[in-house]
C-alpha cells in the first residue's frame, strides 16, 4: 500500500513540474501566419496588417489569419486628434484697500 502511494505522489509530482508550452499567438499583432514547413508547423505573429502578412508569405508555405487573441493597446490612433483641454479662468484678482 506504502509503494502505491508513493507512485501516486511521484507521478503526480513528474506531471505537476513539466513544463508548460509557450503561447503560441502574440496578442500584440492583429495578424499571424501559419508557416507549415519541413521542420513542422509554427505560428507567428508579428504583422500589422493582412497586408503585410501576405506579403511576407510570398515564396513561403504559409497561410495569414486574423490573430484570436489580439488585444488593441489603450493608446488613441495617431490619425484620432485628442480632445482639446479647456484652459483654466483666470483667478479673481484681490482689489487693495486704501
Amino acid at each position: 500500500m506504502r509503494n502505491l502511494v508513493w507512485l501516486v505522489v511521484g507521478t503526480v509530482i513528474v506531471f505537476a513540474a513539466s513544463p508548460a508550452s509557450a503561447q503560441r499567438y502574440d496578442p500584440s499583432y492583429p495578424v499571424c501566419m501559419e508557416i507549415a514547413d519541413g521542420e513542422g508547423s509554427r505560428i507567428e505573429c508579428f504583422f500589422t496588417s493582412m497586408e503585410q502578412c501576405k506579403e511576407g508569405a510570398r515564396g513561403m508555405p504559409g497561410t495569414c489569419f486574423n490573430n484570436p487573441y489580439y488585444k488593441p493597446s489603450a493608446a488613441p490612433a495617431a490619425d484620432v486628434a485628442p480632445e482639446p483641454v479647456p484652459a483654466p479662468s483666470p483667478a479673481p484678482v484681490k482689489k487693495k484697500k486704501r
